[in-house]
């Protein structure tokens, strides 16, 4: 396919990522509306660059035409949360809602694979209204602390660097600074309540000083 191809196919991918960003974050204003801990602390979203598609596309043997029907996370929403427990308060959240349908899910978080990565995926299938009509995205949708953010972006980056073939004196570090992360969740997760009364207070000194 052409460039332009590519770019014409990929708006209905565009459309949804945007549209679950501000759903999310709506969902988010609510809960800090109301005064109360919102377990999504910000939202991130991102549709595949072409070259990724093309790639995984070979390595999957899905034929060109099938492409935007059969591959997953074309369409990738990313919800950070502040604490592991968040994470499934989330995920029950989507399950909740009426707009879009969960296809499947892995908990990475409490099953990490092997090299140390923990997240909670969903597939869900979300519906776009088109000029054509409604047609039904996939999007995989992640969650996970910052913590476990900022390892999968270090191991992503390390990924490329390395072509996918990561040396294993930097695989072993790695795993190990999972597990440190994961314990700084744990540990955050202990004293939860005093976090978010923190929190609380400070944004209640923000407001009297505006």
């Amino acid at each position: 396919m052409t460039d332009k191809s590519w770019q014409k196919k990929l708006i209905p991918f565009h459309q949804a990522v945007e549209e679950l960003k501000i759903k999310f974050r709506g969902v988010r204003d609510e809960f800090v509306s109301m005064g109360v801990h919102s377990p999504i602390e910000f939202v991130m979203g991102r549709v595949k660059p072409v070259p990724s598609i093309v790639q995984k596309a070979a390595r999957k043997e899905i034929p060109t035409e099938e492409i935007m029907y059969k591959m997953k996370d074309i369409a990738g929403v990313r919800i950070m949360c502040q604490f592991v427990d968040d994470i499934y308060a989330v995920v029950k959240l989507i399950k909740h809602r009426s707009d879009l349908r969960v296809l499947g899910e892995k908990d990475y978080v409490h099953q990490q694979k092997v090299s140390g990565y923990r997240s909670y995926h969903l597939v869900i299938e979300y519906p776009i209204q088109s000029v054509s009509g409604t047609r039904n995205i996939l999007v995989e949708i992640q969650i996970r602390t910052l913590s476990m953010n900022f390892w999968a972006t270090i191991e992503h980056s390390l990924n490329y660097k390395y072509g996918g073939e990561i040396p294993l004196l930097v695989q072993k570090r790695l795993q190990r600074a999972a597990e440190a992360a994961f314990l700084l969740d744990e540990e955050m997760s202990k004293i939860k309540e005093e976090i978010q009364e923190a929190q609380k207070a400070f944004a209640r000194k923000q407001r009297n000083n505006q």
